[in-house]
């Protein structure tokens, strides 16, 4: 496990932005204690410098993992969001600070398209329930269902300008990362 290299947290601070915008200074700055991300196997991991010092105790090739996973490098060097970084990830994207003015976009979706985007599939224009007004193309998303329940990440396919216009069968939102990877892809996570 070691501490990421300028050029890796300029690629995954990058990534977070496009979800969070500004507030990636409250992941590290926060009340509770200083928190850290480390890589270890091409994964990033979140901790907080407490848990971080425990598992120095370990040798390498024996930790497994250690923290939150927040996403892995490919072997193209981008990086890659986990779902495990949701519960992470909603509440920043949900707050609203007056001393910073961070853009953070949502979705949601309605009741019908829920299972839909859970079982890994696009957003449609006819699933659509809201979206953050000024929201631009391409631009990361936190997809959440009508009840305020985080369901995962896309990527805008259209601006709110264009979801307007576009008819029902029209893709809204790409599909990053959901909730329901956990029981899909229950045997290659670690």
């Amino acid at each position: 496990m070691r501490p990421l290299t300028e050029e890796e947290t300029k690629t995954m601070f990058e990534k977070l932005s496009k979800y969070i915008g500004e507030n990636i200074k409250l992941l590290v700055d926060r009340p509770d204690g200083t928190y850290c991300f480390r890589l270890h196997h091409d994964r990033v991991y979140y901790m907080s410098e407490k848990i971080l010092k425990l598992a120095t105790n370990f040798s390498r090739e024996k930790l497994i993992s250690v923290g939150t996973c927040f996403g892995k490098f490919t072997k193209t060097l981008k990086f890659r969001l986990h779902i495990t970084a949701l519960d992470f990830l909603a509440p920043y994207a949900k707050v609203v600070h007056l001393h910073i003015s961070a853009p953070t976009f949502k979705v949601w979706v309605k009741p019908g398209a829920e299972q839909s985007f859970l079982y890994g599939n696009h957003v449609l224009k006819s699933g659509l329930g809201r979206i953050t007004e000024n929201t631009m193309q391409y631009q990361g998303v936190v997809v959440y269902s009508m009840a305020d329940v985080p369901l995962g990440f896309g990527v805008a396919a259209k601006s709110t300008q264009e979801c307007r216009r576009v008819d029902p069968i029209s893709i809204v939102v790409f599909h990053q990362a959901d909730v329901g990877e956990f029981i899909r892809n229950e045997d290659t996570l670690t």
